[in-house]
């Protein structure tokens, strides 16, 4: 059923902006009339999938209540009819109500899921088709539910720790460029006014004060042109790979960002090995996952050596960029056909490392900021107070 978006006006004027699903544009109209709105403008829209947006926390609830709804042994038709009827978005109540009648017309479920890739990700689809096709889609969909609540947990986790950082920062930067730009002209104008000598450090920062638009300019261009130059670079893969195998030898950085790719490749790997998705298959999905292309690159290697039948573990060891206890772990239940467990025991491995990484990184940015933020300020203060100094001297 095509999807037709709409905006319309309510009895109180206000503007209404939303999606439905009608066999045709007249019928489209009417379901408008239905919910007491005025219809201003309905158009088809053809690329919705692509374009729909739908908050994690959103997708997180719908797979809650699915999950819930199954393991009550409630028909798959029935249990998404009857979250559709739970929900407030309206575009997430379109895309359900689209794959209801795709299930309807006999297709399957993670390949109607395939119209909305904006909405469901590569690993959610082959979850929902590995579901699917061995019949336990309760189960997979419970395992969906908890793993998207707790990378929702960590996300929340990392970004409720930075805001603290970046607020002290954006405040530092707020208060020296006020500083620069207010307060020490009009302090040093009085010197000059008085023929005192100014020092070095009074010359240097009224030149950065007198500049200041100029050099936030500058400072704007070359972060843009050296961005812009970068999207260029990366765009050959070859450029792409050696950036990012780069980034991986940062000290520290490197290896915090090594570790969160780890930890998201392995409770991926777990998630789909539990669902019963095959070894090669996960391993393509997983690769998708990585935001680091050389991780990805050797993570394709090991998935084409498994359907040559070869030891992936070879591919892994590539360069020596995955650390020995995740070779060995993961080696460990490869040979001992229990790689569920070790990609959980890796995963949990991980999660500590990374939390233990955040905390001295957080532990050591806050004050780094405040001596940066500190240091700047006892120069504009040196800078009015050695005139007045020099002053004193001369009157004497």
């Amino acid at each position: 059923m095509p999807a037709y978006s709409y905006t319309a006006i309510n009895e109180a004027g206000i503007k209404k902006k939303g999606i439905l699903s009608a066999d045709s544009e007249r019928e489209a109209r009417k379901l408008v009339k239905d919910l007491k709105l005025t219809p201003l403008k309905i158009s088809e829209s053809k690329n919705l999938g692509k374009t729909l947006r739908i908050k994690d926390k959103e997708i997180v609830l719908m797979t809650r209540q699915l999950s819930t709804l199954l393991e009550a042994s409630t028909p798959i038709v029935d249990a998404i009819d009857i979250t559709s009827k739970q929900l407030q978005n309206k575009n997430l109540v379109y895309i359900l109500l689209n794959l209801k009648e795709d299930l309807i017309q006999g297709k399957r479920l993670g390949n109607s899921m395939k119209k909305f890739p904006g909405v469901f990700s590569d690993t959610y689809i082959s979850m929902v088709s590995a579901g699917d096709s061995s019949g336990n889609l309760d189960v997979v969909f419970s395992r969906l539910a908890d793993y998207l609540e707790e990378s929702s947990s960590i996300r929340q986790k990392v970004i409720s720790a930075l805001t603290y950082p970046l607020i002290l920062i954006g405040f530092s930067i707020i208060v020296i460029i006020s500083l620069l730009a207010f307060v020490l002209p009009q302090v040093v104008n009085q010197f000059i006014k008085a023929g005192a000598e100014l020092p070095f450090i009074t010359k240097f920062l009224i030149g950065i004060s007198n500049n200041i638009v100029p050099i936030l300019l500058v400072f704007f261009i070359l972060s843009l042109g050296t961005y812009y130059l970068y999207k260029n670079y990366v765009k050959k893969i070859e450029n792409r790979l050696l950036i990012d195998k780069k980034i991986l030898g940062i000290p520290l950085l490197g290896n915090f960002i090594l570790n969160s790719e780890i930890e998201r490749f392995s409770s991926t790997m777990e998630l789909l090995l539990a669902s019963g998705t095959n070894l090669d298959i996960s391993l393509e999905e997983c690769s998708k996952i990585f935001n680091n292309q050389f991780l990805a690159t050797i993570v394709l290697n090991a998935k084409n050596d498994v359907v040559e039948g070869k030891d992936f573990i070879s591919a892994l060891k590539q360069d020596g960029v995955f650390p020995d206890i995740f070779i060995q772990l993961v080696s460990s239940g490869y040979r001992s056909g229990n790689l569920v467990k070790m990609f959980n025991k890796v995963s949990n491995f991980m999660k500590s490392e990374i939390e233990n990484k955040r905390a001295v990184f957080l532990s050591l940015l806050e004050p780094i900021v405040i001596i940066f933020m500190g240091g700047f300020i006892m120069m504009i203060v040196l800078a009015i107070l050695i005139p007045i100094m020099q002053m004193n001297t001369l009157a004497i």
